[in-house]
């Protein structure tokens, strides 16, 4: 499996950062090798050449469009975190739904 970045944004990267320690844990506990990080939806631009994975919260849908035309030419998955996993910060649900992008 290539290296996952990924990179989680919520609208002040609180709520993401407890989301991506989640996912970390989970990563581990599997034997897989994700970096997982958290930052506002204002920051996007400045990770944007070190991703390769981009997950959304479910409250910032609106946002889809602007991010789109932002990776629109980088090898960049982007997807917007189911609010079933986000709302209880399940971050084995979130590692799935990262892998299954890069099925």
């Amino acid at each position: 499996m290539e290296d996952i970045n990924v990179l989680l944004v919520c609208g002040s990267g609180a709520s993401s950062g407890f989301m991506a320690a989640n996912i970390r844990k989970a990563a581990s506990k599997r034997g897989l090798k994700i970096k997982v990080f958290a930052r506002s939806e204002a920051e996007i631009e400045n990770y944007i050449d070190e991703i390769n994975c981009l997950m959304v919260g479910p409250h910032l849908s609106y946002i889809l469009d602007e991010i789109d035309n932002i990776v629109e030419d980088k090898d960049i998955k982007v997807a917007l975190m189911k609010p079933e996993y986000y709302s209880i910060l399940n971050g084995d649900n979130a590692l799935d739904h990262i892998l299954s992008l890069f099925k």
